[in-house]
């Protein structure tokens, strides 16, 4: 739970509530986003690094969640968060630690973070 004591998305559980006519609207994810999002997952699950997500579309940001067994806590969420998108940016990665991986104005350049870095094997 946060200090401000609304749940973090990850903690959440039990069935659908009914939000309220006049309840304000949620942060999604757009279509270009979530495909370029689960572009990158399929990439980590075919490599046998990440085995579930979740998707959590809250007030004031829309998170997804991705981890490594469903019964643990996410090892990574990328954020959606409009109210920074003038400042740092919109989109961000946080590490389970909450360490901000990546921050920035364009997702595509956040999610650069997950991208296999390259050694150099000495023979």
């Amino acid at each position: 739970m946060s200090l401000t004591g609304e749940t973090e998305p990850s903690e959440r559980h039990g069935g659908a509530l009914a939000a309220p006519a006049h309840a304000p609207a949620e942060v999604r994810f757009e279509r270009r986003e979530l495909d370029r999002i689960l572009r990158v997952y399929g990439r980590k699950v075919a490599n046998g690094e990440w085995r579930d997500y979740a998707i959590d579309f809250l007030k004031d940001r829309a998170v997804f969640s991705i981890f490594r067994r469903s019964s643990e806590v996410p090892i990574y969420r990328i954020e959606k968060n409009p109210k920074l998108s003038r400042r740092q940016g919109a989109y961000s990665v946080i590490s389970a630690t909450g360490l901000i991986m990546r921050r920035g104005h364009e997702l595509e350049r956040v999610l650069r973070v997950f991208d296999d870095k390259l050694s150099l094997v000495a023979g």
